[in-house]
């Protein structure tokens, strides 16, 4: 009786911490929409719980950037604002910008950016754009921003990691037979100008 009473309260406790992350504003340091980091001038901010969505966020040309302020919006507004880059498809959730079909090295020609695989022989660069993909919890997926690149880790810059989530995150990186593997399970693969 006493484990099915821990088997309870564990996961009551792990569906709070869920609705937490997910759903609910909790964390009174920081307000929605608040810069918390940026990378070459274009800010991160705060959004909150993740699925939470402030509305619709587009250039003057009526170009979607995306929602406020999901990892999508970040992403795409850093490589328009620092890369001048506008992607053909400018729709689409996070896991989408990683089309399967496309082999290493190739034109991802929905982004008009080069599609590079996890692992992959091309070793990852400051600017380029990883994409995660979906997990139990958010069918979406995730993408991010590289802020630097060692023979051991990257660094990246993300948006929307959820009411207590960090902006900066180090994954490792490993050379194995002549690729490159970003050791992160669900990492699809990265994309380039």
């Amino acid at each position: 009786m006493k484990k099915v009473k821990i088997l309870l309260y564990g996961i009551i406790l792990a569906l709070l911490l869920f609705l937490v992350s997910h759903y609910i504003h909790i964390n009174p340091r920081y307000h929605i929409g608040q810069k918390i980091d940026s990378h070459r001038g274009v800010a991160v901010y705060y959004n909150g719980p993740v699925h939470r969505v402030e509305g619709r966020n587009l250039d003057k040309s009526g170009y979607n950037i995306g929602l406020k302020y999901q990892c999508v919006e970040f992403v795409k507004r850093f490589y328009l604002e620092a890369l001048h880059h506008k992607m053909p498809n400018s729709y689409g959730h996070a896991k989408d910008f990683f089309d399967r079909s496309v082999k290493d090295g190739n034109k991802n020609n929905q982004r008009n950016l080069r599609q590079y695989t996890n692992p992959s022989t091309t070793k990852p660069q400051l600017n380029d754009l990883l994409i995660f993909d979906a997990t139990l919890t958010n069918k979406y997926g995730h993408v991010a921003i590289i802020t630097e690149v060692t023979e051991s880790s990257i660094e990246i810059i993300q948006q929307n990691t959820g009411p207590f989530g960090n902006s900066r995150e180090r994954i490792p990186l490993e050379k194995r037979k002549n690729q490159w593997y970003l050791q992160h399970q669900r990492l699809l693969g990265w994309l380039r100008k």
